[in-house]
Protein backbone atom coordinates (compact mmCIF):
# COMPACT_ATOMS: atom_id res chain seq x y z
CA UNK A 1 0.00 0.00 0.00
CA UNK A 2 1.06 3.43 -0.86
CA UNK A 3 0.50 4.60 2.70
CA UNK A 4 3.24 2.33 3.68
CA UNK A 5 5.58 4.49 2.09
CA UNK A 6 7.63 7.96 2.87
CA UNK A 7 8.68 7.78 -0.89
CA UNK A 8 7.44 6.10 -3.79
CA UNK A 9 8.41 6.42 -7.39
CA UNK A 10 7.03 4.26 -10.43
CA UNK A 11 8.30 4.60 -14.14
CA UNK A 12 10.02 8.02 -13.15
CA UNK A 13 12.59 9.74 -15.74
CA UNK A 14 14.59 12.88 -13.74
CA UNK A 15 15.99 15.49 -15.71
CA UNK A 16 18.54 17.99 -15.37
CA UNK A 17 18.08 21.17 -17.46
CA UNK A 18 16.54 18.79 -20.53
CA UNK A 19 18.71 15.95 -20.15
CA UNK A 20 17.81 13.01 -19.35
CA UNK A 21 19.64 11.34 -15.80
CA UNK A 22 18.22 9.04 -14.72
CA UNK A 23 14.88 6.89 -16.47
CA UNK A 24 12.70 4.68 -15.58
CA UNK A 25 13.21 4.60 -11.78
CA UNK A 26 10.54 2.27 -9.66
CA UNK A 27 11.89 3.18 -5.95
CA UNK A 28 10.12 2.86 -2.76
CA UNK A 29 10.87 3.76 0.86
CA UNK A 30 8.81 2.31 3.54
CA UNK A 31 8.04 4.50 6.54
CA UNK A 32 10.67 4.53 9.07
CA UNK A 33 13.54 3.42 6.57
CA UNK A 34 16.76 3.80 6.85
CA UNK A 35 18.07 3.55 3.05
CA UNK A 36 21.36 4.28 1.09
CA UNK A 37 22.19 5.74 -2.36
CA UNK A 38 25.52 4.93 -3.77
CA UNK A 39 27.13 5.32 -7.25
CA UNK A 40 29.54 7.48 -9.27
CA UNK A 41 29.58 11.26 -9.17
CA UNK A 42 27.11 12.45 -11.86
CA UNK A 43 25.03 9.16 -11.65
CA UNK A 44 21.79 10.76 -10.46
CA UNK A 45 21.82 10.24 -6.56
CA UNK A 46 21.63 14.03 -6.18
CA UNK A 47 19.39 14.60 -8.58
CA UNK A 48 17.04 12.07 -7.16
CA UNK A 49 17.12 13.48 -3.81
CA UNK A 50 16.65 17.28 -5.23
CA UNK A 51 13.70 15.69 -7.16
CA UNK A 52 12.33 14.56 -3.78
CA UNK A 53 12.57 17.79 -2.47
CA UNK A 54 10.90 19.49 -5.51
CA UNK A 55 14.23 21.31 -6.22
CA UNK A 56 13.74 18.96 -9.88
CA UNK A 57 10.24 18.79 -11.18
CA UNK A 58 9.34 15.23 -12.49
CA UNK A 59 7.89 15.29 -15.81
CA UNK A 60 7.73 11.78 -16.30
CA UNK A 61 6.19 8.85 -14.00
CA UNK A 62 4.53 9.20 -11.20
CA UNK A 63 6.09 10.26 -7.35
CA UNK A 64 4.66 10.32 -3.81
CA UNK A 65 6.75 11.99 -1.26
CA UNK A 66 5.81 12.63 2.54
CA UNK A 67 2.09 12.32 1.11
CA UNK A 68 2.66 14.80 -1.89
CA UNK A 69 2.18 13.82 -5.26
CA UNK A 70 5.08 15.61 -6.85
CA UNK A 71 3.90 15.03 -10.70
CA UNK A 72 0.86 17.63 -10.23
CA UNK A 73 2.22 19.45 -7.43
CA UNK A 74 1.54 23.28 -7.52
CA UNK A 75 3.96 26.15 -6.58
CA UNK A 76 2.10 26.89 -3.22
CA UNK A 77 2.28 23.35 -1.98
CA UNK A 78 6.13 22.98 -2.30
CA UNK A 79 6.96 24.58 0.98
CA UNK A 80 4.35 22.51 2.58
CA UNK A 81 6.55 19.87 1.07
CA UNK A 82 9.14 20.99 2.36
CA UNK A 83 8.03 21.41 6.18
CA UNK A 84 7.82 17.71 6.10
CA UNK A 85 11.57 17.07 4.70
CA UNK A 86 15.04 18.40 6.45
CA UNK A 87 17.56 17.96 3.95
CA UNK A 88 21.22 17.73 4.78
CA UNK A 89 23.75 18.97 2.84
CA UNK A 90 27.73 18.44 2.54
CA UNK A 91 28.84 21.39 2.09
CA UNK A 92 26.92 22.47 5.21
CA UNK A 93 25.28 25.89 3.50
CA UNK A 94 24.85 27.51 6.98
CA UNK A 95 24.69 31.31 6.51
CA UNK A 96 28.24 32.66 7.21
CA UNK A 97 27.61 36.31 8.39
CA UNK A 98 24.86 35.14 11.38
CA UNK A 99 25.71 33.35 14.42
CA UNK A 100 24.57 29.60 14.72
CA UNK A 101 20.95 30.81 16.35
CA UNK A 102 20.36 33.24 14.01
CA UNK A 103 21.56 30.55 11.43
CA UNK A 104 18.09 28.36 13.10
CA UNK A 105 15.95 31.14 13.83
CA UNK A 106 15.69 32.18 9.90
CA UNK A 107 14.48 28.64 9.22
CA UNK A 108 11.80 29.28 11.93
CA UNK A 109 10.48 32.45 10.55
CA UNK A 110 11.23 31.46 7.03
CA UNK A 111 8.56 28.31 7.52
CA UNK A 112 5.61 30.33 9.86
CA UNK A 113 6.65 30.32 12.97
CA UNK A 114 5.94 33.89 14.63
CA UNK A 115 6.46 32.98 18.72
CA UNK A 116 9.63 34.40 20.01
CA UNK A 117 9.78 32.14 23.03
CA UNK A 118 8.55 28.93 21.20
CA UNK A 119 11.29 29.77 18.13
CA UNK A 120 13.90 29.98 21.02
CA UNK A 121 12.62 26.95 22.99
CA UNK A 122 12.72 24.86 19.45
CA UNK A 123 15.95 26.29 18.88
CA UNK A 124 17.17 24.79 22.36
CA UNK A 125 15.64 21.55 21.83
CA UNK A 126 17.49 20.83 18.57
CA UNK A 127 20.64 22.12 19.47
CA UNK A 128 20.25 20.00 22.39
CA UNK A 129 19.63 16.88 20.53
CA UNK A 130 23.05 17.20 18.56
CA UNK A 131 24.43 18.47 21.53
CA UNK A 132 25.68 21.54 20.19
CA UNK A 133 23.87 23.90 22.62
CA UNK A 134 27.07 25.62 23.96
CA UNK A 135 27.94 26.87 20.46
CA UNK A 136 24.45 28.82 20.23
CA UNK A 137 26.13 32.22 19.64
CA UNK A 138 29.01 30.88 17.97
CA UNK A 139 29.77 32.04 14.34
CA UNK A 140 29.68 28.63 12.00
CA UNK A 141 33.76 29.95 10.78
CA UNK A 142 34.38 29.30 14.55
CA UNK A 143 33.02 25.73 14.32
CA UNK A 144 35.00 22.21 13.11
CA UNK A 145 33.18 20.51 9.96
CA UNK A 146 31.68 17.59 12.46
CA UNK A 147 30.37 20.94 14.51
CA UNK A 148 28.40 22.70 11.83
CA UNK A 149 27.36 19.13 10.46
CA UNK A 150 25.72 18.73 13.69
CA UNK A 151 23.96 22.09 13.21
CA UNK A 152 22.75 21.76 9.55
CA UNK A 153 21.33 18.32 11.30
CA UNK A 154 20.07 20.45 14.33
CA UNK A 155 18.43 22.85 11.39
CA UNK A 156 16.91 19.88 9.20
CA UNK A 157 15.26 18.73 12.38
CA UNK A 158 13.52 21.90 13.24
CA UNK A 159 9.84 21.24 11.54
CA UNK A 160 9.92 17.56 12.77
CA UNK A 161 9.87 16.26 9.38
CA UNK A 162 9.10 12.91 8.80
CA UNK A 163 11.44 12.35 6.36
CA UNK A 164 15.39 13.31 6.32
CA UNK A 165 17.00 13.85 2.92
CA UNK A 166 21.24 13.33 3.55
CA UNK A 167 23.14 14.23 0.01
CA UNK A 168 27.25 12.81 1.10
CA UNK A 169 26.53 14.34 4.57
CA UNK A 170 30.04 12.79 5.67
CA UNK A 171 31.78 13.52 2.62
CA UNK A 172 34.05 16.41 4.08
CA UNK A 173 34.78 14.60 7.47
CA UNK A 174 37.30 12.59 8.44
CA UNK A 175 36.41 9.11 9.80
CA UNK A 176 36.07 9.60 13.24
CA UNK A 177 34.20 12.85 12.52
CA UNK A 178 31.96 10.70 9.92
CA UNK A 179 31.35 7.99 12.55
CA UNK A 180 30.21 10.29 15.06
CA UNK A 181 27.82 12.12 12.69
CA UNK A 182 26.18 8.68 11.42
CA UNK A 183 25.85 7.61 14.85
CA UNK A 184 23.62 10.70 15.53
CA UNK A 185 21.63 9.68 12.10
CA UNK A 186 20.82 6.29 13.42
CA UNK A 187 19.65 8.11 16.77
CA UNK A 188 17.06 10.14 14.53
CA UNK A 189 16.27 7.24 12.80
CA UNK A 190 15.29 5.36 15.88
CA UNK A 191 13.36 8.58 16.78
CA UNK A 192 11.05 7.13 13.50
CA UNK A 193 12.02 9.29 10.99
CA UNK A 194 12.59 7.79 7.84
CA UNK A 195 16.45 8.79 6.06
CA UNK A 196 17.49 8.43 2.71
CA UNK A 197 21.20 9.24 2.37
CA UNK A 198 23.55 9.62 -0.71
CA UNK A 199 26.89 8.06 0.19
CA UNK A 200 30.51 7.10 -1.35
CA UNK A 201 31.52 5.91 2.69
CA UNK A 202 32.54 2.78 2.55
CA UNK A 203 33.43 2.91 6.03
CA UNK A 204 30.15 4.44 6.80
CA UNK A 205 28.23 1.63 5.06
CA UNK A 206 30.39 -0.97 6.59
CA UNK A 207 29.62 0.36 10.06
CA UNK A 208 26.53 0.95 9.40
CA UNK A 209 24.57 -1.61 7.06
CA UNK A 210 21.56 -0.28 5.84
CA UNK A 211 18.96 -0.77 2.57
CA UNK A 212 21.09 -0.02 -0.48
CA UNK A 213 20.52 0.87 -3.64
CA UNK A 214 22.71 2.45 -6.78
CA UNK A 215 22.49 4.72 -9.49
CA UNK A 216 24.50 3.71 -12.59
CA UNK A 217 23.85 3.49 -16.43
CA UNK A 218 21.11 5.67 -16.19
CA UNK A 219 19.06 3.60 -13.75
CA UNK A 220 18.34 3.01 -9.85
CA UNK A 221 18.67 -0.35 -8.72
CA UNK A 222 18.47 -2.68 -5.06
CA UNK A 223 22.11 -4.00 -4.00
CA UNK A 224 20.39 -7.18 -2.11
CA UNK A 225 24.67 -8.39 -1.32
CA UNK A 226 26.97 -6.97 0.94
CA UNK A 227 29.63 -5.18 -1.05
CA UNK A 228 33.32 -6.25 -0.72
CA UNK A 229 35.62 -3.21 -0.85
CA UNK A 230 36.91 -3.82 -5.15
CA UNK A 231 33.52 -4.04 -6.25
CA UNK A 232 32.54 -0.59 -3.67
CA UNK A 233 35.25 1.51 -5.54
CA UNK A 234 34.48 -0.26 -9.10
CA UNK A 235 30.74 1.37 -8.50
CA UNK A 236 32.41 4.65 -7.25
Amino acid sequence: MENDYSISMVNASIFQREQLVLANVTFQVEKGAFVYLVGRVGSGKSSLIKTFNAEIPLYMGSATVAGFNLENLKDKDVPLLRRKLGVVFQDFKLLIDRSVYQNLLFVLKATGWTDQAAMDERIDQMLTEVSMLNVKQKMPHQLSGGEQQRIVIARALLNNPEIILADEPTGNLDPETSIEIMQLFKKIHAEGRTIVMATHDKLVIDRFPAQTYICAEGKVGEINEPLDYVNFRELM
